[in-house]
Protein backbone atom coordinates (compact mmCIF):
# COMPACT_ATOMS: atom_id res chain seq x y z
CA UNK A 1 0.00 0.00 0.00
CA UNK A 2 3.02 2.32 1.13
CA UNK A 3 4.29 1.57 -2.94
CA UNK A 4 0.87 2.61 -4.48
CA UNK A 5 0.13 6.00 -2.12
CA UNK A 6 4.00 6.75 -3.03
CA UNK A 7 3.14 6.20 -6.82
CA UNK A 8 -0.13 8.23 -6.74
CA UNK A 9 2.04 10.77 -5.44
CA UNK A 10 4.46 10.77 -8.46
CA UNK A 11 1.82 10.42 -10.72
CA UNK A 12 0.16 13.51 -9.79
CA UNK A 13 3.37 15.33 -9.60
CA UNK A 14 4.95 14.13 -12.83
CA UNK A 15 1.40 15.08 -14.96
CA UNK A 16 1.90 18.60 -13.42
CA UNK A 17 5.75 18.25 -14.39
CA UNK A 18 4.88 17.48 -17.97
CA UNK A 19 2.16 20.07 -18.28
CA UNK A 20 4.46 22.80 -17.48
CA UNK A 21 7.34 21.39 -19.58
CA UNK A 22 5.11 21.04 -22.69
CA UNK A 23 3.79 24.36 -22.32
CA UNK A 24 7.19 25.91 -21.69
CA UNK A 25 9.08 24.32 -24.29
CA UNK A 26 7.62 21.50 -26.30
CA UNK A 27 10.70 21.00 -28.31
CA UNK A 28 13.53 20.83 -25.78
CA UNK A 29 11.07 18.19 -23.91
CA UNK A 30 11.11 15.87 -26.98
CA UNK A 31 14.22 16.33 -27.43
CA UNK A 32 15.95 16.14 -24.58
CA UNK A 33 13.70 13.93 -21.74
CA UNK A 34 12.82 10.39 -22.90
CA UNK A 35 9.46 9.25 -23.06
CA UNK A 36 8.80 6.99 -19.85
CA UNK A 37 5.81 4.78 -19.54
CA UNK A 38 5.19 2.35 -16.80
CA UNK A 39 4.08 -1.08 -17.20
CA UNK A 40 2.12 -3.30 -14.86
CA UNK A 41 2.12 -7.00 -15.24
CA UNK A 42 -0.31 -9.56 -13.68
CA UNK A 43 2.69 -11.66 -12.66
CA UNK A 44 5.26 -11.37 -9.29
CA UNK A 45 8.49 -10.72 -9.38
CA UNK A 46 9.57 -14.72 -9.88
CA UNK A 47 7.43 -14.78 -12.62
CA UNK A 48 7.99 -11.65 -14.36
CA UNK A 49 11.73 -12.16 -14.57
CA UNK A 50 10.92 -15.02 -17.60
CA UNK A 51 7.77 -13.48 -19.18
CA UNK A 52 8.43 -10.21 -19.90
CA UNK A 53 11.30 -8.61 -17.76
CA UNK A 54 13.98 -9.82 -20.55
CA UNK A 55 12.49 -8.28 -23.43
CA UNK A 56 11.67 -4.83 -21.55
CA UNK A 57 15.07 -4.60 -20.62
CA UNK A 58 16.42 -5.14 -24.29
CA UNK A 59 13.61 -2.44 -25.52
CA UNK A 60 15.23 -0.46 -23.21
CA UNK A 61 18.88 -0.99 -24.22
CA UNK A 62 17.43 -0.91 -28.11
CA UNK A 63 15.46 2.32 -27.37
CA UNK A 64 18.89 4.39 -27.40
CA UNK A 65 17.57 6.83 -24.54
CA UNK A 66 14.29 7.55 -26.17
CA UNK A 67 12.42 6.00 -24.40
CA UNK A 68 11.95 3.79 -20.87
CA UNK A 69 9.56 1.23 -19.57
CA UNK A 70 9.25 0.85 -16.03
CA UNK A 71 8.58 -2.30 -15.13
CA UNK A 72 5.70 -3.10 -12.23
CA UNK A 73 5.03 -6.54 -10.86
CA UNK A 74 1.24 -7.98 -9.71
CA UNK A 75 -0.71 -5.72 -7.49
CA UNK A 76 2.44 -3.75 -7.10
CA UNK A 77 0.79 -0.35 -8.16
CA UNK A 78 -2.74 -1.62 -8.93
CA UNK A 79 -4.50 -4.45 -8.16
CA UNK A 80 -4.77 -6.53 -11.50
CA UNK A 81 -8.79 -6.17 -11.10
CA UNK A 82 -8.32 -3.08 -11.64
CA UNK A 83 -5.44 -2.65 -14.62
CA UNK A 84 -7.57 -1.85 -17.69
CA UNK A 85 -9.23 1.08 -15.86
CA UNK A 86 -6.19 2.30 -14.73
CA UNK A 87 -4.41 1.73 -18.33
CA UNK A 88 -7.34 3.56 -19.65
CA UNK A 89 -7.15 6.30 -17.60
CA UNK A 90 -3.48 6.92 -18.37
CA UNK A 91 -2.43 6.14 -14.57
CA UNK A 92 -0.55 3.18 -16.18
CA UNK A 93 0.75 3.12 -20.02
CA UNK A 94 0.78 -0.76 -20.25
CA UNK A 95 -0.27 -3.91 -19.30
CA UNK A 96 0.79 -7.58 -19.71
CA UNK A 97 -2.14 -9.79 -18.66
CA UNK A 98 -5.14 -11.54 -19.86
CA UNK A 99 -8.20 -9.99 -20.74
CA UNK A 100 -10.16 -11.93 -18.02
CA UNK A 101 -8.26 -11.21 -14.72
CA UNK A 102 -7.93 -7.12 -15.85
CA UNK A 103 -11.92 -7.80 -16.42
CA UNK A 104 -12.07 -6.19 -19.76
CA UNK A 105 -15.36 -4.78 -20.62
CA UNK A 106 -15.80 -6.69 -24.12
CA UNK A 107 -17.20 -9.56 -24.74
CA UNK A 108 -13.73 -11.91 -26.20
CA UNK A 109 -12.54 -11.08 -22.51
CA UNK A 110 -13.58 -14.68 -21.55
CA UNK A 111 -11.49 -16.11 -24.02
CA UNK A 112 -8.43 -14.57 -22.54
CA UNK A 113 -6.81 -16.71 -20.01
CA UNK A 114 -7.88 -20.29 -19.92
CA UNK A 115 -10.56 -20.86 -21.94
CA UNK A 116 -11.48 -24.71 -21.41
CA UNK A 117 -10.47 -27.02 -23.55
CA UNK A 118 -9.53 -24.36 -26.33
CA UNK A 119 -5.92 -25.32 -26.76
CA UNK A 120 -3.63 -28.36 -26.95
CA UNK A 121 -0.11 -26.67 -27.02
CA UNK A 122 1.08 -23.40 -26.70
CA UNK A 123 1.67 -22.77 -30.40
CA UNK A 124 -2.66 -23.06 -30.86
CA UNK A 125 -2.80 -19.57 -29.64
CA UNK A 126 -0.49 -17.79 -32.23
CA UNK A 127 -1.98 -19.70 -34.63
CA UNK A 128 -5.12 -19.33 -33.70
CA UNK A 129 -4.98 -15.53 -33.40
CA UNK A 130 -2.35 -15.24 -36.72
CA UNK A 131 -4.08 -17.64 -39.29
CA UNK A 132 -7.40 -18.19 -37.94
CA UNK A 133 -9.09 -14.29 -37.56
CA UNK A 134 -8.40 -14.15 -33.70
CA UNK A 135 -5.98 -11.02 -34.32
CA UNK A 136 -9.19 -9.53 -36.66
CA UNK A 137 -11.80 -10.21 -33.67
CA UNK A 138 -9.61 -8.76 -30.46
CA UNK A 139 -8.50 -5.50 -33.02
CA UNK A 140 -11.94 -5.49 -33.69
CA UNK A 141 -13.21 -5.25 -30.15
CA UNK A 142 -11.01 -2.96 -28.18
CA UNK A 143 -11.51 -0.49 -31.25
CA UNK A 144 -14.92 -0.01 -29.55
CA UNK A 145 -13.48 0.87 -25.97
CA UNK A 146 -11.99 4.14 -25.73
CA UNK A 147 -9.03 4.87 -24.76
CA UNK A 148 -7.39 1.28 -24.33
CA UNK A 149 -5.22 -0.48 -27.64
CA UNK A 150 -5.04 -3.84 -27.94
CA UNK A 151 -1.85 -4.41 -28.81
CA UNK A 152 -1.16 -8.66 -29.78
CA UNK A 153 -1.39 -11.77 -27.92
CA UNK A 154 0.59 -14.79 -27.29
CA UNK A 155 0.85 -18.28 -25.27
CA UNK A 156 1.80 -19.07 -21.60
CA UNK A 157 1.74 -22.36 -20.08
CA UNK A 158 -0.93 -25.12 -19.17
CA UNK A 159 -3.47 -25.37 -16.98
CA UNK A 160 -2.95 -27.93 -14.37
CA UNK A 161 -3.78 -28.51 -10.46
CA UNK A 162 -1.54 -28.33 -7.88
CA UNK A 163 -2.87 -29.01 -4.46
CA UNK A 164 -2.30 -30.39 -0.98
CA UNK A 165 -3.91 -33.11 -1.76
CA UNK A 166 -4.08 -36.14 -4.30
CA UNK A 167 -6.47 -35.74 -7.32
CA UNK A 168 -7.06 -39.05 -8.57
CA UNK A 169 -10.78 -39.12 -9.39
CA UNK A 170 -13.32 -36.40 -10.45
CA UNK A 171 -14.37 -36.82 -7.13
CA UNK A 172 -11.56 -35.48 -5.67
CA UNK A 173 -12.13 -31.95 -6.51
CA UNK A 174 -15.32 -31.28 -5.15
CA UNK A 175 -14.79 -28.88 -2.24
CA UNK A 176 -11.69 -28.29 -2.89
CA UNK A 177 -10.58 -24.04 -2.64
CA UNK A 178 -8.44 -23.30 -5.75
CA UNK A 179 -7.00 -19.81 -7.01
CA UNK A 180 -7.34 -19.90 -10.72
CA UNK A 181 -8.76 -17.64 -13.64
CA UNK A 182 -12.38 -16.04 -13.64
CA UNK A 183 -13.57 -17.88 -16.41
CA UNK A 184 -11.37 -21.14 -15.80
CA UNK A 185 -12.95 -21.02 -12.00
CA UNK A 186 -16.37 -20.64 -13.89
CA UNK A 187 -15.79 -23.55 -15.70
CA UNK A 188 -14.77 -25.58 -13.03
CA UNK A 189 -17.66 -25.33 -10.67
CA UNK A 190 -19.39 -27.37 -12.57
CA UNK A 191 -17.12 -30.06 -10.47
CA UNK A 192 -17.09 -28.69 -7.08
CA UNK A 193 -14.25 -27.04 -7.41
CA UNK A 194 -14.53 -22.96 -4.90
CA UNK A 195 -12.48 -20.76 -6.89
CA UNK A 196 -11.26 -18.20 -4.70
CA UNK A 197 -9.37 -14.78 -6.19
CA UNK A 198 -6.39 -13.42 -3.99
CA UNK A 199 -3.47 -11.32 -4.84
CA UNK A 200 -1.01 -12.50 -6.42
CA UNK A 201 1.67 -12.61 -3.62
CA UNK A 202 -0.12 -14.26 -1.31
CA UNK A 203 -0.74 -17.19 -2.57
CA UNK A 204 1.64 -19.32 -1.23
CA UNK A 205 1.38 -18.18 2.29
CA UNK A 206 -2.30 -19.10 1.84
CA UNK A 207 -1.52 -22.72 0.36
CA UNK A 208 0.48 -22.68 3.73
CA UNK A 209 -2.00 -21.32 6.11
CA UNK A 210 -4.91 -23.88 4.55
CA UNK A 211 -6.58 -20.96 2.85
CA UNK A 212 -6.51 -22.32 0.10
CA UNK A 213 -6.37 -26.07 -0.95
CA UNK A 214 -5.01 -25.11 -4.30
CA UNK A 215 -4.15 -23.65 -7.37
CA UNK A 216 -5.30 -24.16 -11.12
CA UNK A 217 -3.17 -21.38 -12.65
CA UNK A 218 -0.40 -22.54 -14.41
CA UNK A 219 1.87 -25.82 -15.53
CA UNK A 220 4.56 -27.25 -13.29
CA UNK A 221 6.58 -24.55 -14.49
CA UNK A 222 5.84 -21.51 -13.12
CA UNK A 223 4.51 -23.91 -9.62
CA UNK A 224 8.49 -24.15 -9.45
CA UNK A 225 9.41 -21.10 -10.34
CA UNK A 226 7.13 -19.00 -8.01
CA UNK A 227 7.24 -21.23 -4.79
CA UNK A 228 3.65 -22.71 -5.13
CA UNK A 229 5.65 -26.15 -5.33
CA UNK A 230 7.45 -26.04 -1.80
CA UNK A 231 3.60 -25.43 -0.52
CA UNK A 232 1.97 -28.34 -2.88
CA UNK A 233 2.06 -31.60 -2.74
CA UNK A 234 0.86 -33.26 -5.81
CA UNK A 235 0.61 -32.46 -9.42
CA UNK A 236 -2.09 -33.09 -11.60
CA UNK A 237 -1.12 -33.98 -15.04
CA UNK A 238 -4.51 -33.65 -16.99
CA UNK A 239 -5.02 -30.13 -18.15
CA UNK A 240 -8.21 -27.94 -18.79
CA UNK A 241 -6.39 -25.91 -21.06
CA UNK A 242 -3.08 -26.49 -22.57
CA UNK A 243 -1.70 -22.74 -23.15
CA UNK A 244 -2.92 -19.39 -21.64
CA UNK A 245 -3.76 -17.01 -23.77
CA UNK A 246 -2.58 -13.09 -22.44
CA UNK A 247 -1.80 -9.98 -24.18
CA UNK A 248 -0.35 -6.41 -24.35
CA UNK A 249 -2.35 -3.38 -23.99
CA UNK A 250 -1.43 0.25 -23.97
CA UNK A 251 -3.29 3.37 -23.48
CA UNK A 252 -4.81 4.54 -26.64
CA UNK A 253 -3.56 8.38 -26.38
CA UNK A 254 0.83 6.89 -25.05
CA UNK A 255 0.67 4.28 -27.86
CA UNK A 256 -0.53 6.94 -30.71
CA UNK A 257 1.94 9.49 -29.63
CA UNK A 258 4.66 6.91 -30.03
CA UNK A 259 7.37 7.13 -33.60
CA UNK A 260 6.49 4.59 -36.01
CA UNK A 261 9.71 3.13 -35.35
CA UNK A 262 9.46 3.32 -31.35
CA UNK A 263 5.98 0.92 -32.25
CA UNK A 264 8.52 -1.02 -34.16
CA UNK A 265 10.92 -1.87 -31.61
CA UNK A 266 7.87 -2.37 -29.14
CA UNK A 267 6.49 -4.72 -31.71
CA UNK A 268 9.56 -6.72 -31.53
CA UNK A 269 9.78 -6.82 -27.99
CA UNK A 270 6.95 -8.12 -27.06
CA UNK A 271 7.06 -10.86 -29.80
CA UNK A 272 11.07 -12.24 -28.14
CA UNK A 273 8.48 -12.28 -25.10
CA UNK A 274 6.29 -14.79 -26.78
CA UNK A 275 9.40 -16.46 -28.39
CA UNK A 276 10.98 -16.64 -24.84
CA UNK A 277 7.93 -18.29 -22.54
CA UNK A 278 7.15 -20.68 -25.95
CA UNK A 279 11.02 -22.90 -25.07
CA UNK A 280 10.75 -21.91 -21.33
CA UNK A 281 7.32 -23.49 -21.02
CA UNK A 282 7.65 -25.56 -22.98
CA UNK A 283 10.89 -27.24 -21.95
CA UNK A 284 10.13 -26.87 -18.24
CA UNK A 285 6.67 -28.80 -18.38
CA UNK A 286 8.40 -32.07 -19.76
CA UNK A 287 11.75 -31.46 -17.13
CA UNK A 288 10.38 -30.87 -13.80
CA UNK A 289 7.44 -33.67 -14.67
CA UNK A 290 10.73 -35.90 -15.29
CA UNK A 291 13.32 -34.68 -12.76
CA UNK A 292 11.43 -32.49 -10.32
CA UNK A 293 11.59 -33.93 -6.72
CA UNK A 294 9.39 -31.22 -4.91
CA UNK A 295 5.28 -32.51 -6.14
CA UNK A 296 3.54 -36.27 -6.93
CA UNK A 297 2.23 -36.66 -10.20
CA UNK A 298 -1.31 -38.00 -10.26
CA UNK A 299 -3.79 -38.81 -13.33
CA UNK A 300 -7.34 -38.79 -13.68
CA UNK A 301 -7.96 -41.93 -16.04
CA UNK A 302 -8.79 -40.60 -19.62
CA UNK A 303 -12.54 -42.02 -20.06
CA UNK A 304 -13.23 -39.96 -16.55
CA UNK A 305 -11.17 -37.08 -18.05
CA UNK A 306 -13.51 -37.23 -21.30
CA UNK A 307 -16.51 -35.75 -19.29
CA UNK A 308 -14.18 -33.08 -18.32
CA UNK A 309 -14.13 -31.99 -21.88
CA UNK A 310 -17.07 -32.70 -23.23
CA UNK A 311 -18.82 -30.40 -20.48
CA UNK A 312 -16.29 -28.06 -22.13
CA UNK A 313 -17.83 -28.24 -25.25
CA UNK A 314 -21.07 -27.53 -23.57
CA UNK A 315 -19.29 -24.37 -21.83
CA UNK A 316 -18.35 -23.28 -25.61
CA UNK A 317 -21.95 -23.31 -26.88
CA UNK A 318 -23.23 -21.15 -23.68
CA UNK A 319 -20.57 -18.55 -24.03
CA UNK A 320 -21.34 -18.17 -27.93
CA UNK A 321 -25.00 -17.36 -27.10
CA UNK A 322 -23.44 -14.49 -25.12
CA UNK A 323 -22.90 -12.44 -28.64
CA UNK A 324 -22.57 -12.54 -31.86
CA UNK A 325 -19.07 -11.63 -31.94
CA UNK A 326 -18.79 -14.93 -28.82
CA UNK A 327 -20.51 -17.13 -31.66
CA UNK A 328 -17.89 -15.99 -34.71
CA UNK A 329 -14.60 -16.93 -31.68
CA UNK A 330 -16.29 -20.54 -30.78
CA UNK A 331 -16.77 -21.45 -34.44
CA UNK A 332 -13.11 -20.91 -34.55
CA UNK A 333 -11.93 -22.84 -31.86
CA UNK A 334 -14.48 -25.83 -33.08
CA UNK A 335 -12.85 -25.21 -36.66
CA UNK A 336 -9.36 -24.91 -35.71
CA UNK A 337 -9.82 -28.53 -33.54
CA UNK A 338 -11.48 -30.11 -36.09
CA UNK A 339 -8.70 -29.83 -38.42
CA UNK A 340 -5.96 -30.42 -36.09
CA UNK A 341 -7.77 -33.37 -34.69
CA UNK A 342 -7.93 -34.55 -38.77
CA UNK A 343 -4.45 -33.90 -39.00
CA UNK A 344 -3.55 -36.44 -36.46
CA UNK A 345 0.21 -36.75 -35.36
CA UNK A 346 1.78 -34.85 -33.58
CA UNK A 347 -1.33 -32.31 -33.37
CA UNK A 348 -3.32 -33.74 -31.67
CA UNK A 349 -3.23 -37.52 -29.49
Amino acid sequence: MTTRREFMKKAGVATVGAAAVTLSAPSVYAKEAPIKWRLQTYAGASLAAHVVKPAIDAFNIAANGEMHIELYYGDQLVPTGELFRAMQRGTIDMVQSDDDSIAAPTDVSVFGGYFPFATRYSLDVPVLFNQYGLKEIWEEAYNEIEGVKWLNAGAWDPCHFATKTPINSLEDLKGLRIFTFPTAGKFLTRFGVIPVSLPWEDIEVALQTGELDGVAWSGITEDYTVGWADATDYFLTNNISGAWCGSFFANQEKYDALPEHLRVLLDLAMDSSHYYRQHWYWGGEADLRVNGTKMKLTTIPDDEWATVEAEAHKFWDEMAEKSPRSAKIVAIIKKYAAVMEKAGKPYRY
